[in-house]
């Protein structure tokens, strides 16, 4: 197993959600991987929690990075947060990015899940997304 292009597909994947317009009209750059200090902008797309296996072979090192991107809205109703997850899995689904380290082989969405979170207004869209990675 190589956990060596973790990093270097999360850059590329917040690379990718920050320059995809479609989302930025939406988000206005509320892109993060990790929440900035202060005022919680009202809508805003997190790059969250990641877990990887081995996918290694006789070629060579890999893995499967299963990774959530979650879109948090605090606007009544989902209709907002709904739109900018479909911003990120159009932005990310079947992407060819390139990585500082290895090579993403695929890119496919697996499953998303929205709810209210906390105290009920603050609306939340988790989306799961599989990358196999050829780690050479």
């Amino acid at each position: 197993m190589s956990y060596g292009a973790a990093a270097a597909l999360q850059a590329a994947i917040y690379q990718r959600l920050a320059a995809d317009p479609a989302l930025d009209a939406l988000v206005q750059g509320a892109v993060h991987d990790a929440l900035p200090p202060g005022p919680v902008p009202p809508l805003y797309v997190s790059i969250g929690p990641e877990d990887v296996r081995d996918r290694s072979d006789k070629t060579g090192a890999g893995a499967l990075h299963r990774f959530t991107i979650s879109v948090v809205s605090t606007t009544a109703g989902f209709a907002e947060a709904k739109a900018a997850a479909a911003a990120v899995s159009d932005a990310l689904t079947g992407a060819r990015l390139t990585l500082a380290r290895g090579s993403l082989v695929s890119l496919t969405f697996d499953r998303a899940r929205a709810r209210r979170d906390g105290d009920g207004n603050t609306r939340r869209v988790d989306l799961r997304f599989r990358a196999r990675v050829d780690d050479q």
